[in-house]
């Protein structure tokens, strides 16, 4: 087949036999994406599928992706009409940011099981029942009341067995639709679970859908129900969003968190590398404590020289973003707390800082990042 040929078919529309996505061949990562290589093996042999359905089918691997937010409002406007568990994956370490807007429209009568994912780098003195709980409050917030709550770790493989008992116990037979936003580690958690049923073959559906995108992946639990795979919705709010993979590296943790005590006078400033900022605007001299990626370079300074200090040495000193991303990275905007009880001041994405009652402080983070304030749960 020669490459005009091929490029002919793609113009004409080639749907993946797996999951029906249109195929193309130019955005790694996003929904349809087929090497040129492979799509001209599958045209030649009349079975084509997009890299996703390809990993799934060979290596019972499944790789992420991400929709926008039409696509996903539209998917989820499908979950809604179904009889179903929703398994909602979200990351412990940035909760804000792992909320997918207007989910509690789209569950109906639909229970919904959050699955809080990479509980191995939350700090050991943290009491899962407190974490779980606080997890509960939020999701209640945000409209979406969970029949349970549960705690894994997809790159440790920790609590897969607990959490598959419970989707057996809520789902009753159903299908059940995991959903969640990009970088939340939903695809690595279902690999784990892809692993633990051993035997399992051919999970793709191999039906064809001609003319319709579907964008999910169906793995079957039994004869008579599926495990259903949604691609990630991409939110903005994220820490992640604003990073190259590069970076991600330098920010988001890979072991425990271990905590660092800072010994902060009125008038300090703590400069989380380039990302974020935390002020100790008023009160007593006093212990704060940190709650970051270990690597992660905190610089200490005074409040008044802070603008200056950042402004001279962000993407350099303060690193990252590096000098490269400096430009397009959005501006670092000031949420003030006065705390009357001890706290946690939490930076969505990176950490956060624990501090005493009766203080005044501010966090700082790229406009649209949360900075929000819990009682202290350590």
């Amino acid at each position: 087949m020669t490459d005009e040929e091929i490029q002919t078919a793609l113009a004409e529309g080639i749907h993946c036999i797996g999951c029906g996505a249109l195929i193309q061949t130019t955005e790694k990562g996003a929904l349809g994406f087929t090497p040129m290589s492979a799509l001209k093996k599958g045209l030649e042999a009349e079975e084509v599928y997009c890299q996703r359905c390809f990993r799934l089918r060979h290596y019972n691997e499944i790789q992420p992706v991400s929709l926008t937010d039409d696509d996903f409002r539209r998917l989820l406007g499908q979950i809604a009409d179904t009889d179903s568990l929703i398994v909602y994956v979200v990351d412990i370490f940035d909760f804000t940011g792992s909320l997918i807007p207007g989910l509690h429209r789209f569950v109906g009568s639909n229970p919904v099981l959050l699955v809080g994912n990479k509980a191995d780098i939350m700090p050991s003195s943290l009491k899962r029942t407190k974490l779980t709980d606080w997890m509960r409050q939020q999701a209640n917030i945000n409209g979406i009341r969970p029949v349970d709550v549960t705690l894994v770790s997809a790159n440790k493989a920790h609590g897969i067995d607990t959490l598959l008992a419970k989707i057996d116990k809520y789902r009753k037979g159903r299908d059940v639709y995991v959903v969640g936003v990009t970088n939340v580690g939903k695809s690595t958690l279902i690999n784990e679970i892809i692993k633990s049923k051993t035997g399992i073959r051919d999970l793709i559906t191999t039906s064809r859908f001609p003319g319709t995108t579907l964008d999910k992946i169906e793995i079957p639990f039994d004869d008579n129900s599926n495990m259903i795979d949604t691609p990630g919705i991409i939110h903005q709010d994220q820490m992640a969003h604003y990073l190259s993979a590069k970076e991600l590296k330098f920010v988001s943790p890979q072991k425990e968190v271990k905590p660092a005590i800072y010994q902060l006078n009125e008038g300090q400033t703590l400069f989380l590398a380039g990302l974020a900022r935390f002020d100790f605007v008023q009160g007593e001299r006093n212990s704060f404590i940190g709650y970051f990626e270990n690597n992660l370079m905190i610089h200490r300074t005074k409040l008044e020289n802070a603008d200056a200090f950042y402004a001279k040495h962000v993407g350099e000193l303060l690193a990252p973003p590096t000098s490269d991303e400096v430009t397009e990275f959005p501006e670092l905007q000031r949420h003030e707390f006065r705390t009357t009880v001890k706290s946690d001041i939490i930076f969505n994405g990176l950490g956060w800082v624990t501090v005493p009652a009766n203080v005044t402080v501010a966090g700082w983070a790229p406009k649209g990042v949360s900075v929000m304030v819990r009682a202290a749960m350590v």
